[in-house]
């Protein structure tokens, strides 16, 4: 494994030095954060969009997650398919903090959006260290990676973070307990849910690399399908700030699911595998 993944810095070039490599990726480093800086930039100015069309909606019981399942509820006459409305009314406690999300968004949405970019930066690295069959089984490499990862980050919006802030919203302890929700606590779980989610999402592209250097193989991973329910709870409550039953079972099944795609992404690596 150490030889595979240290081998492409001697493979760049014969007569470069490591900190030639250092400077090399210094210089993908730094076009990503340019990009990164600029698409934030982008997201503070367009403050009012991101914050009450993106970050705020999932708090309207008019989303459009809460109106699909209400309409599949009464398809399939399933009352407990339409979600309780519920008043969220967040609040600021902190001088500056205001100020300090704004800034905290904007990033978030500045990485979100400049992943593409980020992962096509790091493929140019290493590019140049695979050998010709091995860059040939690599196209297409930067869409999966970005496909995965935006598609986990839309799972993770519209239906994780909307399904456990109604749950949470809507949990009653007693009638004479009022929320304040403050709008760390909000955020938080909002961009906890949606960014681990888009990296969960990831993966069957891990498997993939890891088959691929002969680290795992899918024997490995059917033999231990059932010890990875233990490790898949133990994530989910990891990525969960709630920690409530609800949440863990929203979050824990599509990494399920991932990990039986991941699977059959391992057998198929060794199906069209060509020892070198």
């Amino acid at each position: 494994m150490i030889k595979y993944i240290f081998g492409f810095l001697k493979k760049k070039e014969e007569n470069s030095s490591f900190w030639g490599h250092i400077d090399e990726l210094r210089k993908y480093i730094f076009r990503s954060i340019i990009v990164v800086f600029i698409l934030s930039i982008l997201a503070f100015v367009y403050k009012d969009f991101i914050f009450n069309t993106i970050i705020l909606l999932p708090s309207d019981t008019s989303f459009i997650t809460y109106q699909v399942f209400c309409k599949i509820g009464v398809l399939l006459n399933i009352d407990g398919f339409c979600f309780q409305p519920f008043q969220l009314d967040l609040i600021n406690t902190e001088i500056g903090g205001q100020f300090r999300y704004h800034l905290l968004i904007s990033l978030i949405v500045g990485i979100i959006i400049s992943f593409p970019f980020i992962a096509w930066q790091l493929w140019q690295f290493i590019k140049p260290a695979l050998k010709e069959n091995e860059v040939k089984s690599s196209r297409g490499i930067i869409f999966y990676i970005s496909t995965l990862f935006l598609f986990g980050v839309a799972f993770g919006y519209f239906l994780v973070a909307p399904l456990t802030l109604n749950f949470l919203l809507t949990y009653e302890l007693s009638s004479n307990i009022k929320n304040l929700i403050s709008i760390s606590s909000y955020i938080s779980i909002l961009t906890i849910l949606t960014l681990s989610m888009g990296i969960v999402f990831e993966l069957p592209m891990l498997i993939y690399f890891l088959t691929k250097i002969r680290l795992l193989s899918s024997a490995f991973l059917r033999k231990y399908r059932r010890h990875s329910i233990v490790v898949i709870s133990i994530l989910a409550a990891f990525i969960t700030p709630s920690g409530d039953m609800f949440s863990l079972v929203l979050v824990g099944f599509p990494i399920w699911v991932l990990f039986e795609i991941s699977i059959f992404v391992s057998k198929r690596v060794e199906a069209t595998r060509k020892d070198i």
